[in-house]
């Protein structure tokens, strides 16, 4: 299963290099795209739960990782509660 990288930058300016045990954020994001921040949650959330299951499919246990990866930017997003004002950068992805 191809697992990749991407980074993310916050409305303060910084950047998280974040990882996902499937390709399936492509299907969410694409660099250089800007999103309010309740979007980008909503959508991470639901594409690293599809990423845990597609790892629980193949080898019997959800994907940890990218549970924990989920908890970092929900800690991390929480700083802005649900201000649509804020926006999140996806600057890139490395795989």
């Amino acid at each position: 299963m191809p697992a990749m990288h991407f980074t993310v930058r916050w409305p303060d300016a910084t950047e998280t290099r974040c990882y996902s045990p499937s390709l399936v954020i492509k299907d969410y994001f694409a660099p250089g795209s800007r999103y309010p921040l309740p979007d980008f949650m909503r959508s991470v959330r639901e594409a690293l739960h599809i990423a845990s299951e597609r790892v629980r499919a193949k080898y019997g246990f959800a994907c940890s990782a990218a549970m924990d990866q989920l908890a970092d930017l929900e800690q991390r997003a929480a700083r802005w509660g649900d201000d649509p004002q804020q926006h999140i950068d996806l600057v890139s992805f490395d795989e």
